[in-house]
């Protein structure tokens, strides 16, 4: 077979045994394929061309950072929402919600394997390192975070055996061999730079190299290979919604390049997405311009304006739920200027109350959320 076999093991059970990437025989650059190429590519440079005159782009960047996490993690179950997230940063670990920590994880293991993009290739053991954050002191924590599997595991619904699994990936000698191969193809320019993007996700979830997480490292190493190869200014792309949106489809192509050698209907698949995602954050990022010239607007139409409530305002495109404390400390004001600030956002309708409550009150910008929810 083109992308690898189905071998029967001792133990009764049949594993897929990839092989090496680039596919032999080499992938067929139709017209459609070589389309959706350039239409992707487009897309991508219109983001960056977006994101690059937004007043603070690392604002923009950190919600989106956040939104991914929450939708990347709600595939695998994981039910947190954007307002969970931003709610725990504003209260701390007073009020815990329910998943919340698993979120906050991906969130950190995205920014460290972001940053450490400047000091370290791409590569196997930068995996591991995001591994071993995205599971710390959450589910899954018993299951080697950091470390690639030294025993099988499979893919099923729950209660599922090795018996009636709907997918086994390599055994642990095979699986090590592909990993060798996938790292170094991460870095092969032989193919365009999106197209090695989508066969390097695809094989990577066919290795299945950890234990648990492997769909959540998987989505990452998307971003994390646009943005080495400069593909990508910002990392501002992320397939998580696509792939939700489309998740049936998604699987059929994975099984497709298994079965039957079908890695050109995948990679048709994958960017069509990369389009679809791009144009629909090149649509928020201008939303994002849109509504920060707006309330600019209105505070300087006010006679009460002052540097505070500028420097509120930028504040709240980093934190868009608040306390008056979180306020008082990041603007290093006193608590009754940071209070007042925030009252004067709550009357000209830049903020919301959200807790009903006279002590302990959080403030919701709502049309910067609305945005990414």
């Amino acid at each position: 077979m083109r992308a690898g076999t189905y071998v029967l093991q001792p133990a009764g059970y049949r594993a897929f045994i990839p092989k090496d990437l680039p596919p032999d025989p080499p992938i067929e650059m139709d017209g459609e394929l070589i389309r959706l190429v350039s239409q992707a590519q487009g897309s991508l440079c219109r983001l960056d061309g977006v994101a690059s005159v937004l007043p603070n782009a690392d604002l923009f960047v950190a919600m989106y950072v956040r939104q991914e996490a929450v939708l990347s993690s709600q595939i695998e179950g994981i039910q947190s929402s954007l307002e969970d997230v931003l709610e725990f940063e504003a209260v701390g670990g007073r009020q815990t919600p329910k998943d919340v920590e698993e979120v906050v994880n991906y969130v950190k293991a995205m920014n460290h394997g972001l940053a450490r993009l400047a000091e370290l290739p791409l590569s196997l053991r930068l995996l591991r390192e995001i591994h071993a954050l995205l599971l710390e002191g959450v589910r899954g924590n018993q299951k080697t975070p950091g470390e690639f599997r030294r025993s099988q595991n499979w893919v099923g619904p729950a209660g599922a055996g090795l018996a009636n699994a709907a997918f086994v990936p390599p055994p642990v000698h095979e699986m090590r061999q592909a990993l060798g191969n996938l790292e170094r193809f991460l870095h092969d320019k032989t193919l365009p730079d999106l197209v090695n993007c989508g066969l390097s996700h695809a094989q990577f979830e066919t290795i299945h190299p950890f234990l648990d997480g492997n769909g959540r490292i998987g989505r990452l190493l998307i971003t994390f290979q646009l943005c080495e190869g400069n593909v990508l200014e910002k990392p501002l792309l992320y397939l998580s919604h696509y792939f939700k949106h489309h998740r049936a489809e998604y699987y059929d192509r994975l099984s497709a390049i298994r079965d039957s050698g079908d890695w050109e209907g995948w990679l048709k698949f994958f960017l069509q997405g990369v389009h679809d995602v791009s144009q629909s954050a090149t649509s928020t990022a201008r939303a994002v311009l849109a509504l920060q010239e707006k309330a600019q607007e209105i505070i300087s139409g006010r006679k009460s304006r002052s540097t505070i409530s500028f420097r509120l305002l930028d504040y709240l495109f980093e934190h868009p739920i608040v306390t008056v404390n979180m306020v008082s400390d990041q603007l290093k004001c006193s608590y009754l200027t940071a209070s007042n600030a925030i009252d004067e956002f709550v009357n000209v309708d830049l903020l919301r109350e959200v807790t009903g409550q006279k002590r302990n009150r959080r403030f919701s910008f709502d049309s910067y959320l609305g945005l990414f929810t």
